[in-house]
């Protein structure tokens, strides 16, 4: 199973793929996603998105700064207010 994963600025699609989990830094802390996540929608807070391409695998990190993580029936979306790389 694998989760669709969208990253997302004001200025363009930066990513959009299916992985295994991706952590994101919420404002409350971080949280994991995986395939099948209840939905919910969070802020999210200046800090490193881990995309976890597989389950073994080390974790690739972009930073980001700022926005929302939505999580619903197609998957994760985060809406990063900016992307660094």
């Amino acid at each position: 199973m694998a989760l669709h994963f969208e990253l997302v600025t004001p200025a363009r699609l930066v990513r959009s793929e299916e992985v295994h989990m991706v952590v994101v830094p919420g404002t409350e802390g971080e949280f994991g996603v995986l395939e099948g996540h209840a939905p919910f929608m969070s802020t999210i807070r200046d800090g490193a998105l881990q995309i976890h391409r597989t389950g073994g695998a080390p974790p690739e990190t972009i930073q980001v700064r700022g926005g929302f993580a939505e999580v619903g029936a197609n998957g994760l979306t985060v809406l990063a207010e900016h992307v660094e790389g």
